[in-house]
């Protein structure tokens, strides 16, 4: 490997497109996880988020607030919840068949609008993205000077919604409630806890935390939508959930891994194409399958080794 580029503004960089790049999976990991700590299995996040990055699209060039559009983001992924809800929940669906069909749903959906709406031309231009906050380093500093450490706010709020999912639901009585119908959900219907009440808002919960990492992508990533342009993310983060063991600072740190993987890709191949000193020798092919084939080995390795929720998938009749 040759480069001549300084190391330490290469490792800033490559930590703040870490930070970016784990936004979705974060939160998409968050979401599958208030989910089946309350026993509902979601596959459909891939779907929530697609649902949701559409909608926000279309709703922030009609309202030319990038605001209005993550508002309507979040609802739109909050429908799609309540129906996965409503499968699993009232009329018992298998739970894996109830998350592929809103994924399907979702594909077609945002497909078939997509080429009306926005392949006609129909829409105004967006607004554009969310604003990055943070501060740039003086330059007069030492090493690190002229650095940015600069984040959107959608990947701020990532970082914050762990330590609250952290504490809601292991230091409040929703969060005991929570993992007890996940759990036993007939033991926690004997001491008063209405388990379908704390399926169903645990599963819109998740939905609002699906809305807001789909809103990643075409409002504070770019602010244009394109066919699948999740592209598996949503199973990627439901990965992350898995080798975090149904936790959110392990989950976070399994979307951190991911993150950094692609990153890490796009990091090096910007190098590889704009700095002649830089010869990683690296396929580009290579790097851009890498975080699958990061996502495929540590499913491969973990899966087997992580207990989830007792009751996870399994649907409740009360009084059975």
């Amino acid at each position: 490997m040759i480069c001549e580029q300084p190391a330490v503004p290469f490792i800033i960089s490559l930590i703040v497109a870490t930070l970016g790049f784990a936004t979705p999976l974060t939160l998409g990991a968050l979401c599958g996880l208030f989910c089946e700590r309350s026993g509902i299995v979601n596959i459909a996040i891939e779907g929530l988020m697609l649902t949701a990055a559409f909608v926000g699209f279309v709703a922030s060039s009609l309202s030319h607030s990038v605001w209005l559009g993550l508002l309507f983001a979040v609802l739109a992924a909050v429908l799609m919840s309540a129906l996965h809800a409503l499968l699993s929940i009232r009329f018992s669906v298998d739970q894996i068949i109830s998350g592929t069909v809103v994924n399907i749903l979702a594909i077609g959906i945002t497909g078939y609008f997509n080429s009306v709406l926005v392949g006609a031309h129909s829409l105004p231009d967006p607004p554009g993205t969310f604003s990055q906050i943070g501060f740039t380093v003086p330059r007069d500093i030492a090493v690190i000077g002229g650095s940015d450490f600069k984040l959107p706010p959608l990947a701020i709020l990532a970082v914050i919604l762990v330590f609250v999912a952290q504490y809601v639901l292991f230091n409040t009585s929703w969060g005991l409630r929570t993992r007890a119908v996940g759990e036993n959900p007939e033991a926690a219907d004997t001491v008063g806890i209405n388990v379908y009440f704390m399926r169903y808002s645990n599963v819109l919960i998740g939905g609002t935390l699906a809305g807001l990492a789909g809103a990643y992508f075409t409002l504070e990533s770019t602010s244009t939508f394109e066919n699948g342009m999740t592209a598996g993310k949503g199973f990627i983060a439901l990965a992350a959930l898995i080798f975090g063991k149904w936790r959110p600072f392990g989950l976070w740190g399994a979307a951190l891994l991911f993150g950094f993987a692609q990153a890490l890709t796009i990091t090096v191949q910007f190098l590889q194409q704009s700095v002649d000193s830089c010869k990683f020798g690296i396929p580009r092919d290579l790097l851009v399958v890498l975080p699958y084939i990061l996502t495929i080995l540590v499913v491969a390795g973990v899966v087997g080794r992580s207990i989830p929720p007792a009751a996870v998938g399994q649907p409740y009749r009360k009084g059975r």
